[in-house]
């Protein structure tokens, strides 16, 4: 398996200095699946999921970013489901739920709680995402990165997961994410002008150099295929950021 990663537990290249080792647990090897890239055939249909994968089998670590309404969960579960080679996906806000009892909802107030919940849960998807990788799992994490705020910026991701980690913008129009927010519940669903507001920060990233999808017009499927083309093409000249 040809892998694009690297400094996660014994996995050669680990930066210097690195105070937080994973595990690594012997897996047994996967077999190929028949008619997928890789696996001796042409592009074929793994079970109940159309194969998309440019990156053949590279082992990644992907950061997809966007904001409330844009897809991202969906399109990464999709993705890592897509995939011929094994392939985790970690979304941010399932794991800050995973608090029953005393969980601080940023949408009653931007609060320290509020705040440490969000750092506690990316530091416990970057441990999770390492031991994922240490054991030749791929893994995608998505997140809403603001271009503007340190304390959620890239520059944490980086340290939690790896130097290796592929960040992409999944970026739809204000009119598709206001439409998608509004079929939501719970405390995913946000009011329209904090919908508005998030999106207007969210256009920090044009001009960023990470790559940008605008799936607007873009059913799942399709945007997990320009997901893995623009993966690929960061594999081959990987952004500055």
């Amino acid at each position: 398996m040809q892998h694009a990663v690297g400094g996660w537990g014994q996995v050669p290249g680990a930066p210097q200095g690195w105070t937080e080792p994973t595990g690594h647990v012997a897996l047994p090897p996967v077999a190929p699946t028949p008619g997928v890239p890789g696996a001796g055939g042409p592009l074929g249909q793994a079970p109940g999921r159309p194969v998309v994968q440019p990156t053949g089998h590279t082992t990644l670590a992907v950061l997809l970013i966007g904001p409330a309404g844009a897809g991202k969960t969906t399109v990464a579960r999709h993705w890592a489901a897509s995939r011929a080679v094994p392939t985790a996906h970690i979304s941010l806000d399932d794991v800050r739920e995973w608090v029953c009892s005393g969980f601080a909802d940023p949408q009653a107030g931007w609060n320290d709680h509020s705040e440490a919940q969000y750092r506690l849960a990316r530091r416990t998807c970057g441990f999770a995402a390492r031991n994922f990788l240490a054991n030749g799992i791929s893994c995608i994490v998505d997140d809403a990165v603001f271009p503007d705020r340190p304390v959620v910026g890239l520059g944490g991701w980086k340290r939690h997961v790896g130097p290796a980690l592929l960040p992409v913008v999944l970026l739809p129009g204000l009119e598709i994410v206001l439409e998608r927010n509004a079929e939501r519940s719970g405390n995913r669903r946000l009011s329209d002008e904090e919908v508005a507001r998030i999106h207007g920060r969210m256009a920090g990233w044009y001009g960023s150099g990470l790559p940008i999808i605008d799936n607007s017009h873009l059913d799942v499927e399709s945007t997990a295929r320009a997901l893995d083309e623009a993966l690929a093409r960061a594999i081959a000249s990987p952004p500055r950021w």
